[in-house]
């Protein structure tokens, strides 16, 4: 069987190709994080401060939905009504919001 000389050089150019292909690897992917990584994660960073920023921190309107919120007993530390990673800030008791000075 025998190659037309542009299949046989394209075959050959192929074949280099094949073998040069891993050169360089590192070099591209180093570029690739300084380029866009990078940036992308101060963006993300940006948009998040900006995000932070523009939040009202009050609280919600607090409304006592009786599916939500029921102690069928006492939980065994505290005063038995705050749950173990309780955050006076954002979970509400039964009945309503903790006082907060912020």
């Amino acid at each position: 069987m025998s190659l037309s000389p542009a299949a046989f050089a394209a075959r050959r150019l192929l074949a280099a190709a094949s073998h040069s292909s891993h050169e360089g690897g590192a070099r591209t992917w180093k570029i690739l994080t300084i380029v866009m990584a990078l940036p992308g994660v101060g963006i993300c960073m940006a948009n998040a401060y900006m995000k932070a920023q523009a939040h009202s921190h009050d609280h919600p309107e607090f409304v006592p939905y009786s599916h939500l919120r029921i102690r069928t007993k006492r939980f065994p530390w505290g005063d038995g009504n705050h749950s173990l990673f309780h955050n006076s800030h954002t979970n509400a008791l039964p009945d309503g919001f903790e006082s907060s000075d912020h």
